[in-house]
């Protein structure tokens, strides 16, 4: 049902690789996805996928006051080493703060600029700052927010089973990922377009934060990636997945012990597109909208 689907989704859906390096001296990656949606590289994805870059920015601000304070208790010259290492310990930091950031957007050569978001909406379009457009060989169709009819079949589409192992090289001061070349695998599930859901948010964009609900959960790697229907048209932007409790928890025995299971519906959640259209639409970004 979804074959030639995916094969039009699969030339516009790429792996959006997330790299922090924390002050204690942790490195951790993610992956997300994002969606190409025109020659002029602009992007679509989960604004929550963007969220370290506005964190790095401000634990830069604290770091940098606390390297001031280190600084100033290293330089002065009527402390004895004892009373300067005290003086040290007292300094309050934070083993959590981002000392070093970067986005790797398909290939290590592309960066993210002019992001702009909506957060209460999760959603977030960027431009890709050394895009070749000649590697896009089709370019997305977004749904037209009317006639939008439930138990219509969708399927997600990103990178839920791969992982990013990197480094951090100090020396050069950049981040290190495994030599060789870099395979990601989209894998995609497919659901039914069950309702829409409206957030009450206390977000100031202007937008509502309305998402379109899929009756099978998007999976980690998949946020950001697109979520379509049989034509490939692209319906909205994955967000998260949602727990709905059942009301009934079956008892099962573990270890020689009686346990209750909780049991759970998992939903889907995406960009609604409405929320996209508008979005793109006020932001000046060029897209495809489909005649149905």
């Amino acid at each position: 049902m979804f074959a030639d689907a995916y094969e039009k989704a699969a030339q516009f859906t790429y792996p959006l690789i997330v790299l922090t390096r924390r002050f204690d001296g942790r490195v951790q990656s993610s992956l997300g996805a994002f969606v190409v949606l025109n020659s002029d590289g602009w992007i679509a994805t989960a604004a929550h996928l963007l969220d370290t870059e506005v964190l790095y920015q401000k634990h830069s601000v604290e770091v940098a006051a606390y390297m001031q304070e280190i600084a100033a208790i290293e330089s002065d010259e009527r402390l004895r080493p004892k009373e300067k290492a005290k003086r040290k310990h007292r300094l309050r930091s934070d083993p959590e703060w981002l000392i070093n950031h970067c986005f790797i957007c398909g290939r290590g050569d592309i960066s993210v600029t002019a992001a702009r978001t909506i957060p209460e909406g999760d959603l977030a379009v960027a431009r890709l700052e050394g895009f070749d457009p000649t590697t896009v060989k089709a370019y997305p169709v977004i749904k037209k927010p009317s006639g939008l009819r439930c138990g219509t079949s969708l399927c997600r589409l990103g990178f839920p089973f791969d992982t990013v192992e990197a480094t951090f090289d100090e020396e050069a001061n950049c981040f290190r990922l495994p030599a060789g070349e870099r395979t990601f695998t989209r894998f995609p599930i497919e659901g039914i377009y069950t309702r829409d859901v409206l957030v009450e948010s206390p977000g100031g964009s202007g937008y509502r934060a309305k998402f379109l609900e899929t009756s099978s959960p998007g999976l980690r790697g998949q946020s950001g990636g697109p979520i379509f229907d049989t034509k490939g048209t692209v319906w909205g932007i994955q967000s998260r997945t949602f727990h709905f409790p059942l009301g009934f928890s079956p008892k099962v025995k573990k270890d020689g012990r009686e346990v209750e299971e909780n049991q759970f519906l998992n939903v889907g959640w995406g960009v609604h597109p409405e929320v996209l259209v508008a979005f793109l639409e006020d932001n000046k970004v060029e897209f495809q909208l489909s005649d149905y």
